[in-house]
């Protein structure tokens, strides 16, 4: 599976990474693995073909900002384990690129259109009452310039390329 990614700022996955510590038994994600997830695109697809596809698809498309805003969960996950603890992300652009790669590509049943959230994950499984702790707790917002997207290869776990936005 692919997918087009947000990278995140180094202060936005140090922070992701010091509060999963407060969340015992949860599996937390490592130093790399704090992305943004701009939408699915599936799977069986060559990278240079949908590198391509996607700079045709985003050109003219300019840098635009997002903002980590606050603590939130899902108490199940559509995949994987539960509850999920993130990070909420606001942007208005984020969510309108979201849309136009509907068109496309379509949605992932539950967690793209109506469904899309966007967040960068803090960690999954653990103790309840501890996640339900760290979403009653505030935080500075991060406010950062996205000027790179990049799709991610789920497989592997890493960056399979990038496509940048003009400032």
């Amino acid at each position: 599976m692919y997918s087009l990614n947000v990278p995140v700022p180094s202060s936005v996955a140090r922070l992701a990474s010091e509060l999963a510590r407060e969340v015992p038994r949860a599996r937390e994600r490592t130093r790399g693995e704090h992305t943004l997830v701009l939408k699915r695109l599936g799977q069986d697809r060559s990278v240079p073909r949908l590198t391509a596809r996607l700079r045709e698809y985003l050109d003219g498309q300019p840098a635009f900002e997002a903002r980590v805003t606050g603590i939130d969960h899902f108490a199940e996950a559509t995949s994987g384990p539960s509850p999920v603890v993130y990070l909420a992300v606001e942007s208005p652009e984020l969510r309108r690129i979201h849309e136009r790669l509907l068109e496309v590509f379509p949605p992932v049943e539950g967690m793209e259109g109506d469904g899309y959230v966007p967040h960068v994950t803090i960690a999954r499984g653990g103790d309840r009452e501890s996640m339900a702790r760290l979403t009653e707790r505030s935080i500075e917002p991060i406010t950062w310039t996205v000027t790179r997207l990049t799709v991610r290869d789920a497989r592997r776990g890493e960056p399979a390329s990038s496509v940048s936005l003009p400032a």
